[in-house]
């Protein structure tokens, strides 16, 4: 039996050295411009005019919403359509905010919204769609511009999961107002604890830079300091609260090392992507009994497996976990089903997410996924599928 956890250590030698020699020579720890350094690289990596460095990928979802919500006037019960399957924190900050979440079951091909049900459940009040970029997939962003059609209606990207995936060649996170970024520890590149909200849109990136800190005005680019000023001639710049906001921002030790991951994430996604890519050789020798999914533009997060019977699935847990290889249920599983929202909803409306919840789970992959790791799965899907 060999360990092969979701994760393991991905804080190199050379990210410490980095970090300890900032630490001796900085006398400032807080936001400061090691995180300023670190959001331009990522804006740069990312393709994006701007991006916002916070304490998680859930506080950019919240920051995003909160700043699209102000910017176009969205009231109270206005609603936000959301899939079915997804981190929890794609939904609370609609819900946090005073808006409605209408759930939308998924798909497995993607694993992104039953398109179908997401052109059904648009009403009057609909006034954004949350997209998440699930596992690695990239959701079909043109067709759902295409539901959307001329309608006043915004589009925000989870792509917490999936940095580094493509539509087209462009990067997931710059096709709606707004894209959300994850540096857990156990995603594709980590500051221990952080996020990035990025954007293309210049009313935007202010509100999210407000809304990180506060409220406050001086967190904006300093040509719009003057002006600001100016207009609120009564109050100390210093301290003038433009918006209600959040303190979410994030520290220089985080900062340094992301920017020292940041060099190396093309190459952590490529051997990702190659070790998806054997992962789903192996299933489809069993096609009998396991659905792939694939995309031209994944950015691997994990190795799912989605089996047709639910009895069999359990039984190769067991026999994986014997052998030292961890695993977790896909996500939330069906969100519906969780009991912060049971009692206000049908969970049985979603088949495909209630497929996902009894019928799929994954084990990690990342950069320290090699050939052997990969042999030993191999032999343990031949034996256990064989016995069949």
């Amino acid at each position: 039996m060999f360990p092969w956890k979701l994760q393991e250590n991905v804080i190199s030698d050379a990210d410490l050295e980095s970090l300890v020699t900032f630490i001796r020579q900085t006398k400032r720890f807080t936001q400061f411009t090691k995180v300023r350094e670190f959001e331009e690289a990522f804006a740069a990596w990312q393709g994006c005019s701007h991006a916002v460095f916070v304490n998680s990928g859930s506080s950019a979802n919240l920051i995003l919403v909160s700043s699209l919500k102000q910017l176009h006037g969205w009231q109270s019960g206005d609603e936000v359509l959301v899939p079915a399957v997804t981190w929890p924190t794609t939904v609370t900050p609609v819900m946090q905010l005073g808006l409605t979440p209408v759930f939308v079951d998924v798909n497995l091909k993607d694993l992104s919204f039953d398109y179908d049900q997401l052109a059904s459940s648009i009403s009057e009040r609909t006034r954004g769609i949350f997209v998440a970029h699930l596992l690695g997939f990239p959701a079909d962003i043109p067709r759902i511009r295409s539901i959307v059609g001329s309608r006043d209606i915004q589009i925000i990207e989870d792509c917490c999961e999936s940095q580094g995936a493509t539509i087209g060649g462009r990067k997931v996170g710059n096709f709606g107002r707004g894209g959300a970024f994850s540096f857990y520890w156990g995603h594709h590149m980590t500051t221990v604890e952080g996020g990035m909200a990025c954007t293309n849109d210049t009313e935007v990136y202010k509100m999210l830079l407000l809304k990180r800190s506060h409220g406050l005005a001086r967190e904006l680019p300093v040509q719009y300091h003057d002006e600001l000023s100016r207009s609120n001639p009564d109050i100390d710049f210093k301290f003038l609260f433009l918006t209600d906001g959040f303190n979410v921002r994030n520290m220089e030790f985080n900062a340094v090392l992301g920017l020292e991951q940041q060099g190396r994430i093309d190459e952590i996604i490529a051997i990702r992507n190659r070790n998806y890519a054997r992962f789903v050789g192996l299933c489809k020798r069993h096609e009998d009994e396991l659905t792939t999914l694939e995309s031209p533009g994944i950015s691997s997060f994990v190795l799912p497996f989605f089996f047709r019977d639910a009895a069999r699935k359990a039984e190769f847990q067991r026999v994986i976990a014997d052998e030292g290889v961890e695993s977790r249920p896909l996500i939330s599983g069906n969100l519906l089903r969780q009991p912060f929202l049971k009692q206000h909803y049908d969970a049985t409306r979603f088949r495909t997410a209630d497929f996902i919840h009894t019928n799929a789970f994954y084990i990690g992959n990342n950069q320290f996924v090699n050939d052997h790791r990969l042999d030993v799965l191999e032999r343990l899907m031949d034996g256990f599928f064989s016995k069949r």
